[in-house]
């Protein structure tokens, strides 16, 4: 079983590898990992998240790979040298493409290859403004059991989806969930969001949390409260 702080993920939002790598030593053993998206990535390459590693700190690399099946299968396996604990594309690549991805990331040795779902951004508006008529949560479910059944560990969802996810994909897939806001912390630009204990109550299994750690006063007193918040639960 997951300890509460392991199952913390802070998102890095920054280019600066001197201070993500200040950032991961501050919070080595206080939090699960750090989630390492494309802006980091493209300004620092696999050089960047490999500084992180050393550290000791695990990396959630954020990338979304949605490409033809081979192309995103050769660039999971890539991956496999700097180590990731998760990787993730996108469900809507359609099967062949997260069969290939589900091998790839068993072949570089990732622990956790998974899929997103649709976008914490996104809202039914969002949805039906590119064509896509479903409501957010079918359209969520639809892309999870797609992933499941394709042979990958878990999706990033909504907090809000914690529940359908579950009925629909059972206790043993793996629900990674951003848009996390803590009581106590500004919304942002999320709007699916939900606290770090209800979305544990929920069922979720890691929490993706940016701004309320990495922005505030004492990152890692954040980092501590958001634990506490956590434990026993």
């Amino acid at each position: 079983m997951m300890k509460a702080f392991e199952r913390i993920y802070v998102a890095l939002d920054t280019t600066e590898v001197e201070y993500a790598i200040e950032l991961a030593e501050k919070l080595k053993g206080l939090v699960g990992g750090m989630k390492v998206g494309k802006e980091f990535f493209t300004a620092n390459g696999p050089q960047g998240v490999a500084a992180i590693r050393k550290v000791g700190m695990p990396v959630f690399l954020d990338l979304k790979f949605h490409d033809i099946p081979n192309t995103v299968a050769s660039a999971i396996r890539a991956a496999g040298p700097i180590q990731p604990e998760i990787i993730n594309v996108h469900a809507q690549g359609g099967p062949e493409m997260l069969k290939k991805a589900a091998q790839a990331g068993r072949e570089a040795g990732i622990n956790w290859t998974i899929a997103v779902t649709i976008l914490t951004a996104l809202d039914q508006d969002d949805l039906s403004a590119i064509g896509l008529n479903d409501s957010v949560e079918d359209q969520v479910v639809r892309l999870a059991k797609l992933t499941q059944e394709n042979g990958l560990d878990g999706v990033v969802c909504s907090a809000k989806e914690i529940a359908p996810i579950r009925k629909a994909c059972g206790e043993d897939f793996k629900l990674i969930v951003p848009g996390i806001r803590p009581a106590w912390a500004a919304k942002g630009d999320q709007k699916r969001i939900m606290t770090p204990a209800d979305a544990i109550k929920a069922g979720a299994d890691v929490l993706v949390i940016g701004r309320p750690i990495t922005q505030a006063d004492d990152p890692v007193e954040a980092a501590r409260k958001i634990a506490q918040e956590l434990e026993g639960l």
